[in-house]
């Protein structure tokens, strides 16, 4: 019978596909091609041979904080409340300022970013102010840490800083013992004890003639490691500028009644007073020292009188005091006037004496930021430690211990203003002296 055509193309197309089934299937060669350029992409002449795609692409930059978290735990109130309510608005208003351009420029974040500023009041408890400290770390997570008032509380603060590994900018304390510690993470745009020290004889000589320099010193020391370290750097300096210390007489922190070492004072001819109380400290020494008729001619006290509750305690009793409180309202700085204006529209006067220097510290640290182009802490303590700028407190610089170098301004009371009386280029007033009797003023 014959096949019918049909069928016989069936046979064949099943022959076929058997003996295709029967032969190993090849493995296609995969062309080789560079890698897809990423959104951002380099070109692909810049892509390393053996580069994968993953390999080639550059992961776009984390989105910007929303803030620059910085933080502060300051004395506004107890015995150094009047200092923290002075350092407190110049760290406000330099974050205020920087603010208002937008921020803190970041290249890592190529924007700027705007700082977020948390201050916490320690009540100038020590104690607190760790905790205070340690919270501003875990719960804020800050990049810096802008400092308090007063040289025991900086010694109880620092160390927390260094602990956690973040950069720590402080005023208001010139306790040099703090810097020898070798701490990394510390800088204080201020003046510390060793100028404060030897200043003191150099200003006297530099504006009184010799002859009628009060060359009979009382020092009266508080008993602290500051009091130690200051007070035993006028005695030791004294004789190398002519002047000799005839009283040296130690209290407590706290002393109510000062008139034995007042006494003393008064018996040898003293005719300069250094000391550096805390604020209640300081206004009970002179109200005693008036009641006791003891007049120095020179007096200066450290701390004490640097808030305006010194004018407004004392009247005129209180006038011819000078201080070193590292800035005056005066001085002839870029920024001091723009400052000095906002200060006096909030409070109704210039700017305090350690507002000034609390403001540089917001300026150095956003210097820093920026330079060091991260909020990575170690980076911007590295920038920290090699700034060269100009500040309202005038250039500042850093040693590698952290200390500044900074104008150290003798400050005195006048017809109860602050004036700045040395150095004569950026003076106000001219150096009341010598200083009469407290029923004459």
């Amino acid at each position: 019978m014959r096949a019918r055509p049909g069928h016989a193309i069936a046979v064949v197309l099943l022959i076929t596909a058997l003996a295709i089934s029967c032969t190993p299937t090849p493995v296609p060669v995969q062309p080789t091609q560079a890698p897809k350029p990423a959104a951002t992409a380099v070109p692909p002449t810049a892509v390393p041979p053996t580069a994968t795609p993953a390999q080639a692409t550059k992961a776009p930059a984390a989105p910007a904080p929303a803030a620059i978290e910085i933080g502060a735990s300051v004395p506004l109130t107890g015995k150094y409340g009047s200092l923290g309510q002075q350092v407190k608005p110049g760290y406000e208003i330099a974050v205020n300022d920087i603010n208002a351009s937008g921020g803190v420029y970041v290249k890592d974040y190529g924007t700027k970013i705007p700082l977020h500023l948390t201050i916490y009041d320690d009540e100038s408890d020590p104690t607190k102010a760790v905790s205070k400290m340690e919270t501003l770390y875990s719960d804020r997570k800050v990049v810096a840490y802008l400092g308090g008032c007063g040289s025991d509380m900086h010694a109880a603060t620092v160390p927390i800083a260094e602990k956690n590994k973040v950069p720590y900018l402080g005023v208001s304390f010139a306790l040099y013992k703090i810097h020898q510690q070798g701490y990394k993470y510390l800088f204080s745009p201020f003046v510390k004890s060793p100028d404060q020290g030897k200043d003191v004889y150099e200003y006297l000589n530099a504006m009184i003639p010799e002859g009628q320099r009060p060359t009979k010193v009382a020092i009266f020391q508080e008993k602290t490691d500051w009091g130690i370290e200051l007070c035993g750097l006028w005695r030791t300096n004294a004789p190398k500028y002519g002047y000799q210390v005839v009283v040296y007489e130690e209290y407590a922190p706290g002393t109510k009644d000062y008139s034995d070492i007042i006494l003393k004072a008064k018996a040898a001819g003293a005719e300069s007073l250094l000391c550096m109380p805390s604020p209640p400290d300081g206004l009970a020494m002179i109200k005693q020292m008036s009641e006791l008729g003891w007049a120095p001619k020179f007096t200066l006290m450290i701390r004490a009188p640097e808030g305006i509750t010194w004018g407004q305690s004392l009247g005129p009793v209180g006038d011819y005091v000078t201080i070193f409180p590292s800035w005056h309202h005066g001085e002839k700085f870029p920024g001091v006037a723009e400052l000095n204006a906002k200060y006096q529209a909030q409070f109704g006067r210039p700017a305090d004496l350690l507002t000034g220097p609390a403001y540089a510290c917001v300026q150095i640290l956003a210097d820093a930021i920026t330079r060091a182009g991260t909020l990575d802490r170690d980076k911007i303590r590295d920038a920290l430690a090699a700034t060269n700028m100009m500040t309202v407190e005038g250039p500042v610089s850093f040693r590698s211990d952290g200390t500044g170098v900074v104008l150290d301004p003798l400050i005195q009371w006048q017809k109860g203003n602050l004036e700045l009386v040395w150095p004569a280029e950026h003076a106000t007033a001219k150096f009341a002296y010598p200083a009469p009797p407290f029923d004459k003023r």
